[in-house]
């Protein structure tokens, strides 16, 4: 093995120095459980051959490391990323130490790789200070999966050639700095500070676009962009060019398309008729796919209709692998819209009639304004026989939306009443007609009639998540809230608009959206599950106290500086919080009492008004809570050990506190039914002023002949209506031959998502819940 010749990074060749390669180990071992030093080499060993390069051995070890990781010992994720840090900085400083921060900046803005403007907004000394701060071995803290994750998707690097130009903390504390460079000199540097140890420590998690973007040139990082196509040509070009624009840069796409006529609609006067909604729909998706997002993530969007459209039979199959390109759009996802009405008409096995938005006047928008004028003007249209319309039983066309959410796993549902009933905005002035990519943002849009239209409102919402498993008590809210909302706001005026609607929206709403992460650990750590209530009262507690103290922070920033210019179209305004609108039903399942001073919080809104309309939404996470080693979303887990597919390879996270919690973990396929589940979702969707990626699980084993019985998924979709949910996001079918094959291979119960589908009837008509 000692006469294996090397050739070393400066492309010089050596005698492989085994002891080299024990020291480095041993140094990633350090402090970790159950890590052997010699199993890493001897994996090692296997692939070790005259003439290697070093930085492949390393890479080897990295890998031998990494295929270590397993329940009965956890920390070779430790040790693989320590492997992995020491790689990336080699890689990118040339050695293990990195530089000074202001030699490091201006080396970076030189080569174009950083924003000019933080050599001209700090000083040499302020860097000095700063680099002071910065502690590097928090490097060490992250896991190996976290690590693959920022080499593939947030360090700055050139994506062609793979160089990479910065390690963590860089990131950390020059993101902080960019977001607070206009803050009083006297007390910048303490605000910085703040959010570089809230973020670094993983209090605070940061999404792609920011984490990636924010410190570059490119100056565009809120993560959720809402555009609304009016039934006009000039709209929907104007749409399309807004979509290539922003998925350019980096951000996921909601697309309402609901008011485009239905096929065979009469065009100027009946001079032609209208070709339908799929060729449009086809339109955006080339819009879609055009752009990759800069190598950062492919691009991506959510279309949405109501699901009274006349062609809503052909639009709900769009996704599936049946039928020809023609009549298939299926590289997008779709949200269907529905309301009070159409659930009534399911209940009372009723009919659903259809129409033509063109052919209805007022309808389409009272959809969302207006409840009781919607169900008027439906009524009424439905009664007059010159109106084009189809009838339809709306068990067969609940039945059919199942069909494809449970086949496809990417039908995804808005209840557009309760986005409006229960929303931070006055329905009446300004609707909520749509959701996002991830369906946890709602706020106000209106369609573009040009490209450059500024009465056009693209409603933009800037995200971040509170790491619940840092929470100790719940008045860490009160910090982790104001440093956070200070950030993303100041975020609002630092980042660049390529369309004049997204700017003057922002500008007038000020939207973030901040969620948490880590759920499941939060629920582990304190005994309690998602399947039998024991959660209620504390996840209760936990979302009253994190929306106060992000109402306190926003009231307070507009104490300091001003309301956000369109406070006046909020409910806000009007003295009502998400405490006064929320479902009465939910009340049945979670009687916790409120807990924090709300009436004197209202006084001060209306006094002072708000800085942001709106502060809270619940979003997947489901890569940028890797950076924290923390279970996605609001999530649970489908193993302890989960299988996390990237362009970069597959990886293995463990839960958080594996070896002292493994038995309080409720896994996904353990747990019995939804309805604990959408309880939670309920409770948490009281308080969170947007709405929550929440998502349905069906194991099809435990039911005869391994289907789903489509009364249970209606029975779910009624259940999450009445506890108020608003959005319903992915549904998850287990296949038991994938979990067979998981287990034997990794002694776990991961599980890959596969497709099926669900009965097409429901047991005697109407469903009786």
């Amino acid at each position: 093995m000692n006469n294996i010749l090397v050739t070393k990074r400066n492309g010089e060749s050596e005698s492989l120095d085994l002891e080299k390669i024990h020291k480095v180990i041993t140094w990633a071992a350090k402090g970790l459980n159950n890590v052997s030093v010699s199993q890493v080499e001897l994996r090692a060993h296997l692939h070790l051959h005259d003439g290697i390069k070093t930085e492949n051995i390393h890479e080897t070890l990295i890998r031998s490391a990494a295929d270590l990781i397993c329940e009965e010992s956890p920390d070779y994720q430790y040790l693989a990323a320590r492997l992995a840090i020491f790689h990336l900085r080699k890689k990118a400083y040339g050695q293990f130490e990195p530089p000074a921060l202001y030699d490091h900046v201006k080396n970076m803005v030189e080569l174009g790789k950083y924003d000019k403007h933080l050599l001209e907004d700090y000083t040499e000394q302020e860097f000095a200070e700063l680099n002071d701060y910065i502690d590097h071995w928090r490097d060490l803290n992250f896991s190996y999966a976290a690590v693959k994750q920022l080499e593939g998707k947030y360090l700055v690097q050139n994506r062609v050639t793979g160089q990479i130009y910065e390690s963590a903390q860089f990131l950390y504390i020059l993101v902080a700095a960019c977001l607070f460079a206009k803050y009083d000199k006297a007390e910048r540097l303490d605000y910085i500070k703040r959010f570089y140890d809230a973020t670094s420590t993983f209090k605070v998690s940061l999404p792609t676009p920011i984490m990636a973007g924010v410190r570059t040139p490119t100056r565009q990082f809120s993560s959720c962009v809402l555009i609304e196509a009016d039934d006009s040509l000039d709209s929907i070009n104007a749409t399309a060019s807004a979509i290539v624009k922003y998925v350019s840069q980096r951000a996921g796409i909601g697309v309402n398309a609901g008011r485009i006529r239905a096929l065979g609609s009469e065009i100027r006067g009946g001079e032609a008729f209208h070709t339908g909604c799929i060729p449009f729909y086809k339109y955006f998706q080339t819009a879609v796919k055009s752009c990759s997002q800069g190598g950062v993530r492919g691009g991506a969007a959510t279309l949405f209709y109501p699901l009274w459209h006349m062609e809503v039979e052909s639009l709900i199959v769009l996704k599936n692998n049946r039928g020809v390109e023609e009549n298939r759009v299926r590289h997008l996802d779709y949200g269907v819209q529905f309301n009070k009405t159409m659930y009534q008409r399911l209940i009372k096995d009723d009919y659903i009639t259809l129409f033509s938005p063109s052919d209805v006047p007022g309808l389409y928008d009272a959809f969302f304004a207006d409840q009781e004028l919607f169900e008027k003007l439906y009524v009424q249209y439905e009664q007059d026989d010159n109106i084009r319309k189809k009838r339809i039983k709306a068990i067969e066309l609940f039945g059919l939306f199942m069909q494809e959410r449970a086949s496809t796993g990417r039908i995804y549902l808005q209840n557009v009443d309760h986005c409006n009933t229960h929303s931070p905005f006055d329905p009446k002035v300004a609707p909520v007609r749509q959701s996002n990519l991830c369906l946890e943002i709602a706020l106000p849009t209106k369609p573009l009639s040009h490209v450059n239209d500024p009465e056009g409102e693209i409603a933009l919402c800037t995200l971040s998540a509170f790491n619940l498993g840092a929470i100790t008590e719940l008045d860490d809210f009160e910090e982790l809230a104001d440093i956070t909302v200070r950030a993303l706001d100041s975020l609002l005026d630092y980042q660049d608009y390529p369309v004049p609607a997204a700017y003057n929206a922002t500008m007038g709403r000020r939207t973030l959206g901040i969620g948490v992460i880590n759920f499941a650990y939060y629920l582990a750590k304190n005994g309690v599950k998602y399947s039998d209530g024991s959660a209620n009262g504390l996840i209760h507690r936990t979302f009253e106290a994190m929306q106060y103290y992000l109402l306190k922070a926003s009231c307070n920033l507009a104490k300091e500086t001003e309301p956000c210019k369109k406070f006046n179209e909020t409910t806000y305004s009007q003295g009502l919080l998400p405490i006064d609108t929320y479902k009465k039903d939910l009340d049945a399942v979670c009687n916790e009492p409120l807990h924090y001073d709300w009436d004197s919080l209202r006084q001060d809104i209306v006094k002072y008004g708000l800085r942001n309309s709106t502060l809270s939404a619940l979003m997947p996470s489901e890569t940028s809570s890797q950076i924290s080693n923390a279970t996605n979303g609001i999530e649970p887990p489908r193993g302890h050990i989960s299988i996390k597919s990237s362009k970069d390879g597959v990886l293995k996270q463990v839960v958080p506190d594996y070896e002292n919690l493994k038995d309080k973990y409720e896994l996904l396929w353990s747990i019995p039914s939804n309805d604990g589940y959408l309880q939670l979702c309920g409770i948490m969707q009281k308080f969170v002023d947007q709405t929550i990626s929440a998502n349905t699980s069906y194991d099809p084993s435990k039911y005869d002949g391994s289907k789903v019985p489509m009364k249970l998924l209606l029975k779910d979709l009624l259940t999450a209506y009445k506890l108020g949910v608003k959005t319903l996001y992915y549904h998850n079918t287990r296949d038991g031959a994938a979990d067979k094959v998981e287990e034997k291979q990794l002694q776990q119960q991961a599980v890959v998502e596969v497709e099926t589908e669900a009965d097409d009837g429901c047991e005697g008509g109407a469903c009786k819940i």
